[in-house]
């Protein structure tokens, strides 16, 4: 049987970049930890080897194992109020211990769910339980011995997690995103919004106003929930690793992440969220409680990590900016760059002084970002298999999405905007047109499918420059936008792979070719254009 090490640690120092927490104590248990919850100084840990252990911590120095009690599935989440442990015990539902002895243990009640039991919290003597295919349940357990049914909620995906607020249960429903289901009346809940998070959702938990989702891939989401019906991301925090659980505790984020342990972010503004400090549990870190300054880890093969995060200090990174992933493409308006950074999303920084450029903000798109221009306060990407996003910026620091256009099953990979209507380069489909002057509900005005792969397009004066790769560029009149119409297509020498206009003194196509380097032609008339010149810049460059 495997040997997991239960870790307590305090803060030692802060380095200039991160706070670093070393163990002062240590427990061994047998199993797979995956769960964690705090009540009065004692820790109950979901295993899934089947067992709930109890251990007292109430000096974290020296953790006593108190009782466990072995369930007929496999521990999940566990809920505890008034000496009584609910658990989510996966394939046998939810289990109902008497915990009032902790040395002893006893079975009270059980309610076979008719799904996989993965979370469970309580309030008022009702007991909701995430049941992963069979969505939310909603159990009366007032009589713990009898728990009965009250009423149900089919999620549109698999239900991860629950949290209930105010009479609004808040469930993690996987790749459907966050659900907000009022369950003021539990015979009949109702849902109230929802927000489709970019990666799956696997937590979460609601502080104030705020949803903290944990987004598989995505990390840690910042959702405003003060209008369920319409939730809006305040801001992210993009984890190393996949977030598992989330927990917050006086504006401090505790983020338990697959293959990195512990994350400290400090959640105090919301728009910026930040890093303050991290712990490597040296194993996967699936779910994490926080209770009178203590960080409690269940963490995967090692067990249970207690970490001491009284001082969660967080020295400011002074220095010059790095994009978090490969930039791909740059507007700037009004002294702000907007950097396309690829898995790392939309970058928006501060380019007053480009001597020192400083990020203001950023915005974690679904898929990679591939390009961006910005009308007005808006900036409109180009987000390959999530085709056209529409982000508000008038407040860098804080980006919200407005609407979005699915361009599948073709990769979007460039945008311009003109009047209103933005003209997406989709790959294989080619050119589509779509008006966004409502951005909340943008719609398909038409499409003009070019015969290469449609790489970069740009628009003046109602016409439509695409680079259409090895096709060349093709060259469109969009003035009647439902029926736009080829004028004349060019081939390039090579494959040409973006496209600009200018028209001083007279309209010039200045394309980039892949081998052959820039080709600069006249489209003064462009159902005739004519080359001027071809520059290469370096014999090898692309």
């Amino acid at each position: 049987m495997k040997k997991i090490v239960l870790f307590f640690m305090v803060v030692s120092f802060i380095l200039p970049f991160s706070a670093v927490y070393f163990k002062i104590g240590d427990y061994y248990t047998p199993g797979d930890a995956y769960f964690i919850t705090i009540s009065n100084n004692i820790a109950y840990v979901a295993y899934n080897w089947a067992e709930l252990k109890i251990i007292d911590v109430s000096n974290p120095q020296n953790p006593v194992m108190l009782g466990s009690y072995d369930t007929p599935g496999e521990p999940r989440s566990i809920a505890v109020s008034n000496n009584i442990a609910y658990v989510a015990d996966w394939g046998s539902g939810l289990q109902i211990i008497d915990v009032s002895n902790p040395q002893n243990p006893a079975l009270s009640g059980s309610y076979d769910t008719p799904g996989w039991a993965e979370s469970v919290t309580v309030s008022n003597n009702i007991a909701y339980v995430a049941d992963w295919d069979a969505g939310l349940q909603i159990i009366d357990v007032s009589n713990s011995q009898n728990p009965v049914l009250l009423g149900s909620y089919d999620t549109p995906s698999y239900a991860r997690s629950v949290f209930v607020s105010n009479n609004i249960a808040y469930v993690a429903a996987y790749y459907a995103g966050l659900q907000i289901i009022d369950v003021t009346n539990p015979e009949n809940p109702v849902l109230l919004g929802s927000y489709d998070t970019p990666d799956d959702i696997l937590s979460v938990t609601v502080y104030g106003n705020i949803a903290y989702a944990a987004v598989s891939g995505s990390g840690l989401q910042l959702i405003d929930v003060s209008n369920p019906q319409n939730p809006v991301l305040l801001g992210s925090y993009d984890t190393p690793g996949y977030t598992f659980s989330i927990v917050v505790f006086n504006n401090i984020a505790y983020a338990a992440v697959s293959g990195y342990g512990l994350q400290i972010i400090d959640v105090s503004n919301p728009q910026n969220p930040a890093l303050v400090g991290s712990y490597d549990t040296l194993s996967e870190a699936l779910s994490v409680t926080v209770s009178n300054n203590i960080a409690y880890v269940a963490a995967d093969y090692t067990g249970l990590q207690i970490i001491d995060v009284s001082n969660p200090q967080n020295p400011a990174l002074v220095g010059s900016y790095n994009t978090p992933g490969w930039a791909e493409s740059v507007t700037v308006s009004n002294n702000i760059a907007y950097v396309t950074a690829r898995d790392a999303g939309l970058q928006i920084i501060d380019v007053t002084n480009p001597e020192n450029p400083g990020l203001l903000g950023s915005y974690d798109t679904p898929d990679d970002i591939l390009s961006v221009t910005v009308y007005g306060n808006i900036a409109y990407a180009a987000v390959g298999g999530s085709g056209l996003l529409i982000i508000d910026v008038s407040n860098p620091q804080n980006p919200v999405l407005l609407g979005s256009y699915d361009t599948t099953p073709s990769y979007a990979r460039s945008v311009s905007v003109s009047n209103n209507i933005a003209y997406v380069a989709v790959d294989y489909t080619g050119l589509q047109i779509i008006d966004v002057s409502n951005s909340q509900n943008p719609a398909l005005l038409g499409s003009y499918d070019t015969p290469g792969e449609a790489k970069y397009v740009t628009v003046s004066n109602n016409i439509a420059y695409v680079a259409d790769e090895w096709a060349g560029l093709q060259i469109i009149d969009v003035s009647n936008p439902e029926n736009p119409v080829l004028l004349c297509s060019y081939n390039t020498p090579g494959e040409a792979i973006s496209v600009t206009v200018s028209n001083n003194i007279a309209y010039i196509a200045y394309v980039a070719v892949y081998y052959t380097g820039l080709q600069i032609i006249d489209v003064s008339y462009p159902a005739a254009p004519v080359l001027l010149n071809t520059i290469l810049p370096h014999p090898t460059s692309n």
